[in-house]
């Protein structure tokens, strides 16, 4: 039997609290990046960012919510705050 690494809600959950976000237990992975991205500034968006890109770089497969979760919620913020500062 195989098993592949996989990257669900709860993982994004368990890794941004770890990082020190403070996200309720069993948000939805949409509503987590919602909370992440809140009072977003230079420390918080290098972490994120960092996250984002050992999610996308691992060979763990990331589920469709989650990844929508930071198309929609993470990069968007992530590439506003970069453009604001440089502004």
């Amino acid at each position: 039997m195989m098993y592949a690494d996989l990257i669900d809600q709860e993982d994004l959950l368990g890794q941004l609290k770890a990082l020190g976000f403070q996200v309720p237990s069993g948000a939805s992975a949409e509503q987590a990046c919602e909370y992440a991205v809140r009072g977003l500034n230079n420390e918080r968006a290098i972490v994120l960012r960092t996250m984002v890109k050992q999610m996308f770089t691992s060979s763990a497969t990331i589920l469709p919510a989650v990844r929508q979760a930071i198309d929609k919620q993470l990069l968007p913020a992530l590439a506003e705050f970069q453009q604001n500062r440089s502004a």
